[in-house]
């Protein structure tokens, strides 16, 4: 049975508010829906989660009748588990477009992009089994390919805040696959006709072989944010407006990235977080949970410099520096003279630093206005109060 066509506003409002009270019902806090990529081997395996549109935190309405559409169609959605992934079909595109009829006419540019979706399914026609819709009603981990793959949607899009997401077990749920533009292939389908595609000249050329594909085959970005190096950059990472990812050592992780305009040209490692006006230089590496940090996740302050080739092992505030070559670690021992040191507490007045000369890095974590450096003489890893402003050049950010 399928939704009779909704006539005006008031009945959609009355529809949405009969869909929300039923038994059981749960807002999502995330959902859309999701051309899919499945094995070539195996058709049941879903590879990708191409999603036009993802709604987080919104949009409750149109959740409500992608809901009632799906049960109209004869799929009972489960709101008792923290997700529900279903494939849709033409019936519940039906139903769709029946229930948002008042306002099909302005779903265009900006406006009801829900819609827009459901429209663009409409015109297609027969859809087969590659398009799936995901309900995230809690944000737990992860037990579908798709719920994954809306999560980094998330991420990226900016949507949800770094570190802000459960993505526990996501490298599970996803499979390593040979990535050939934006389509994946199974390794074993691969494997299994590597003879023939290889004699018949048909053998694909793999651009890598990784379970999340590029931030650029799913995103577009902000029209002053440049990416010189597609490969550089994973699904899931978050680049604010302005950012400039350089090619050669530069690469972000999923879950990273920055919070303004930033210069990278060095690694920004899972979970890690740049602030505004920072420079990662040349071969610079923030390490992340995973290595090094012993899950201390590290965030990076405005208007900082980390020099060609040093590495980040603590959280720093704003206007810091690292020069070039340097490894601060947690424990890395470090000198300050008592009178760099008392210019450092004035520049941290709620700092709590004891008045010695020697620290480990981890007890100045998170202040602002350190220059970490060394003494050409002694060899001996020494901190200042930095002197020095860091700025980027607007031109390029």
């Amino acid at each position: 049975m399928a939704i009779n066509t909704v006539a005006d506003m008031n009945e959609f409002k009355a529809l949405v508010a009969d869909i929300e009270a039923q038994d059981g019902y749960r807002k999502p806090i995330a959902f859309g829906i999701a051309r899919v990529d499945r094995g070539q081997k195996n058709a049941e395996k879903i590879l990708q989660a191409n999603f036009g549109l993802i709604n987080w935190g919104e949009n409750f309405g149109s959740a409500a009748v992608f809901i009632k559409s799906l049960q109209e169609a004869k799929c009972a959605v489960d709101f008792s588990g923290s997700e529900f992934v279903a494939t849709i079909n033409e019936t519940f595109v039906s139903n769709a477009m029946a229930a948002f009829a008042p306002l099909v006419a302005e779903a265009t540019g900006d406006a009801h992009k829900n819609i827009q979706v459901i429209k663009t399914l409409n015109a297609m026609g027969d859809i087969g089994k590659d398009f799936r819709i995901v309900f995230l009603f809690e944000d737990a981990p992860a037990e579908s390919v798709e719920a994954v793959y809306l999560k980094l949607y998330a991420l990226s899009l900016s949507k949800a805040p770094l570190r802000g997401i459960n993505l526990n077990g996501a490298f599970g749920i996803l499979s390593n696959v040979a990535w050939v533009g934006n389509t994946p292939y199974e390794l074993d389908y691969l494997r299994d006709n590597e003879i023939e595609m290889k004699l018949k000249g048909t053998y694909p050329t793999v651009d890598s072989v990784d379970k999340f594909p590029r931030y650029l085959q799913h995103v577009i970005p902000a029209d002053n944010t440049r990416i010189l190096e597609a490969s550089k950059v994973r699904m899931g990472a978050q680049l604010a407006a302005g950012t400039t990812v350089m090619p050669g050592a530069s690469y972000i992780n999923f879950n990273a990235g920055t919070l303004g305009p930033v210069m990278v040209e060095g690694r920004i490692s899972s979970s890690a977080i740049v602030g505004a006006g920072s420079d990662v230089g040349g071969g610079a590496s923030i390490l992340g949970v995973l290595s090094g940090t012993d899950g201390n996740p590290i965030s990076i302050g405005e208007n900082t410099l980390l020099g060609a080739n040093s590495t980040c092992g603590i959280p720093l505030g704003d206007a810091c520096i690292i020069d070039g070559g340097l490894a601060i670690f947690a424990g890395t021992k470090v000198k300050i003279a008592p009178a760099e040191l008392e210019k450092i507490k004035a520049a941290n007045p709620d700092a709590n630093l004891e008045s010695k000369t020697t620290f480990r890095a981890d007890e100045l974590q998170g202040l602002n206005g350190l220059h970490f450096r060394q003494d050409s003489t002694t060899g001996e890893m020494i901190v200042r109060r930095s002197t020095r402003e860091v700025k980027l050049n607007e031109d390029l950010h």
